[in-house]
């Protein structure tokens, strides 16, 4: 075991605290990894505010990338030295879905087995199964993928959530190939990433809606073709009129309400893809919308679980893509910040005035 220090969430909506962490030896198919970026995400917020569960004291963080340090027994998949990102969804091999041939809808994923503590003992409750913030931290072998080490772990550490979920809410679940038309209802971290993701496929027209000026602007820079501001114009109206009034072939809804969820409903042309990947509370109801119109509108409505990925698959071409120039990541950076510095983040966050701020170990 060794002591580390960490940021914690003691109860719901106090401030975080910076915390000695226990950390413990790597057990059968476990690894302690040295982090040495984490993403600020929204997420962690969410924990924060009890918006996830109340297993507190939670561990935050989880867009990381680092260095693996020790493995335990029976690890083969990566070894001491390797730099890897991290991901939340260890594919488990044995589950119906992974027997199928569709391991990025595993429903047996897994976490290391092992706790991190407080110093008195108490068991912390790592964000999402990895707990990032943190000099150290204790995950299963199979939440590292291995990458070029060449890239830069503030830059590819965003892979591990929002990033990732965006790309491959397009690449993915939304299947965009070139020549398609796609509409991006809401454009933080993810919907900025959906757009970058459309580009990346060769979309010809790439919409981006948002109230917020300075979002859209961030869209255009990753590949927006054109943008949308949803205070000024009826986003429905506007995605129609720029793809000839039949709508868009892909629309993704990355806010995850129900009238963004309708926008993008009626936003998309006949036999067109809806894709929600912004996540909705429990309590949000989908839209009165008729029957018929589901019918005879036809296409697919579907939800974008970590933007469908195969970590494994996925993020070491998304790292060589970005080492080549052709994938801007950097573009996600807004800010490099401490460990210390996390309650500031949540404050810019509410505020939109990042994409993401990334803590530096």
């Amino acid at each position: 075991m060794q002591q580390v220090r960490g940021v914690v969430a003691r109860s719901k909506n106090a401030p975080v605290t910076m915390e000695t962490i226990n950390v413990p030896d790597p057990g059968p198919g476990e690894a302690v990894v040295r982090v040495q970026a984490c993403g600020v995400c929204h997420t962690d917020l969410h924990y924060r505010e009890g918006g996830i569960n109340d297993e507190f004291p939670f561990l935050l963080g989880h867009e990381a990338a680092g260095i693996v340090e020790t493995v335990g027994e029976g690890v083969t998949n990566v070894a001491p030295g390797d730099f890897v990102v991290l991901n939340w969804r260890a594919v488990c091999g044995d589950c119906r879905a992974c027997l199928r041939g569709e391991p990025w809808y595993c429903f047996n994923t897994h976490n290391a087995a092992q706790k991190m503590t407080l110093e008195d003992g108490t068991e912390l409750s790592p964000a999402l199964g990895i707990g990032a913030f943190i000099e150290k931290t204790l995950v299963h072998s199979g939440q590292c993928t291995k990458v070029d080490p060449a890239a830069d772990a503030a830059t590819v550490g965003l892979l591990g959530c929002g990033v990732m979920a965006g790309l491959g809410a397009a690449i993915n679940t939304g299947a965009v190939t070139r020549g398609k038309s796609v509409a991006v209802i809401g454009c933080g971290g993810v919907g900025a990433a959906s757009v970058a993701g459309s580009a990346l496929a060769g979309a010809s027209t790439i919409i981006a809606v948002d109230l917020d000026d300075r979002k859209l602007e961030w869209a255009r820079k990753l590949g927006a073709t054109h943008t949308v501001n949803s205070k000024e114009r009826d986003a429905v109206e506007a995605i129609q009129e720029l793809t000839g009034g039949f709508g868009a072939d892909v629309v993704i809804d990355a806010v995850g309400r129900p009238e963004t969820w309708k926008q993008a409903f009626y936003a998309r042309d006949l036999a067109g893809t809806v894709v929600l990947v912004g996540v909705p509370t429990p309590d949000m109801k989908i839209p009165d919308i008729p029957l018929i119109d589901v019918f005879g509108r036809g296409g697919s409505l579907k939800s974008s679980w970590y933007g469908d990925c195969l970590p494994s698959r996925d993020f070491p071409l998304l790292v060589d893509l970005y080492l080549q120039g052709r994938l801007d990541l950097d573009a996600f950076v807004t800010e490099r910040i401490g460990l210390g510095d996390i309650e500031a983040a949540f404050e810019k966050m509410h505020h939109g005035d990042v994409l993401r701020s990334v803590v530096i170990f």
